[in-house]
């Protein structure tokens, strides 16, 4: 639906989406969550989707695999010492944990920054009982979150680590066409089919780096490829396969060891499943040895909706077995309990019609 604002300037909406999640209360439904999904097959054609999957949304944070890629390939990651634990981080929305924060700190060192270089802004700690000990050292006069504790902080150290190797000021590296972003939206404009990348939309995400609009098809092909690169160039295709072995040895440095589905489901699966979340609704996967790709977005941006879809799209084409599903049932669409335990309604993810 487009629509014009005051002065007249055309306003690009989403178009109006099907319900992908219902939630009842009892035997009538209360509230729905609206969305699309596309999942995508090695050829990169369509094997089911619903909504509107070639209408433009934010990637946010679902790309960081493909921005990591310039990093990577070039051999800046190598040539600069970075770990497996370096490149899951690189990739991650981390919770802040110490695990997370001390890596990156150390990591920053070896560049000779500190978290001073990172332009990420400071962040309060996803994780509980970090926030919990950041805050009460800052009740006690202590410095407070820092940009460490953002959960892209370990993006940002890679964006760093290819200014190094490029020989860019670190001041420099978000600026969308220096020489630190141009090969990062070469990179993810080729993984997605999405044309020039001169010409991909962008604005500034949360952490102030460049973020792009792309399809919910194009997202599906792109971890498509990443999660089965036999395709690609050698290079690309190595530092694809650098990032799955790195989401497999290390799933709690992706997202983090509380409640968060990216590292259970990396865990769970052994690696098998490449996921990704994104700001505002956004959830992509990939799914290695298969050639499969699943990118979906919720309107409405909201967690349990987005959650619940995943869930239930994994389990509708039977990309997670019923002994894996049953670890992520907390994950899982089903009853809903109130305060005193009992059941007063379920969630439910309506797929029985889905188009190619």
């Amino acid at each position: 639906m487009n629509r014009t604002s005051a002065n007249g300037a055309a306003l690009d909406f989403f178009p109006a989406n099907p319900v992908t999640v219902e939630v009842w209360r009892g035997s009538a439904v209360e509230s729905v969550h609206r969305g699309a999904w596309c999942l995508v097959g090695p050829d990169g054609a369509v094997q089911a989707a619903a909504g509107e999957i070639e209408a433009p949304i934010f990637a946010r944070s679902t790309i960081k695999s493909l921005q990591a890629l310039p990093l990577l390939e070039s051999g800046a990651a190598e040539r600069l010492q970075m770990g497996s634990e370096e490149v899951a981080l690189a990739i991650s929305s981390h919770s802040a944990e110490s695990i997370h924060t001390e890596r990156v700190a150390a990591w920053l060192g070896r560049l000779d920054l500190d978290e001073r270089a990172l332009l990420c802004g400071k962040q309060p700690p996803s994780d509980p009982a970090t926030r919990a000990e950041v805050a009460a050292d800052q009740r006690a006069g202590g410095p407070g979150p820092s940009t460490l504790h953002n959960n892209c902080s370990g993006k940002h150290a890679g964006f760093l680590t290819l200014a190094r190797a490029l020989e860019v000021e670190p001041a420099e590296y978000l600026s969308r066409f220096g020489a630190v972003q141009t090969p990062i939206a070469q990179a993810v404009a080729e993984m997605c089919d999405a044309g020039p990348a001169e010409e991909l939309e962008f604005a500034v995400d949360g952490c102030s780096a460049p973020t792009y609009r792309l399809s919910v098809r194009q997202l599906a092909l792109g971890f498509a490829r990443v999660a089965n690169p036999a395709g690609l160039s050698s290079e690309r295709a190595a530092a694809c396969r650098t990032m799955q072995a790195a989401v497999a040895e290390h799933p709690e440095l992706i997202a983090g060891n509380y409640k968060r589905l990216c590292t259970d489901l990396a865990r769970v699966t052994g690696g098998r499943l490449f996921p990704k979340i994104g700001a505002e609704g956004v959830y992509c996967i990939g799914v290695r040895d298969s050639g499969l790709g699943l990118a979906c977005k919720v309107d409405d941006g909201q967690a349990r909706g987005l959650h619940a879809l995943v869930l239930g799209l994994l389990s509708k084409f039977e990309l997670i077995s019923a002994q894996e599903l049953e670890r992520l049932r907390a994950w899982a669409p089903g009853p809903l309990s109130n305060w005193a335990g009992l059941e007063v309604g379920q969630i439910e993810v309506p797929l029985d019609e889905v188009h190619p």
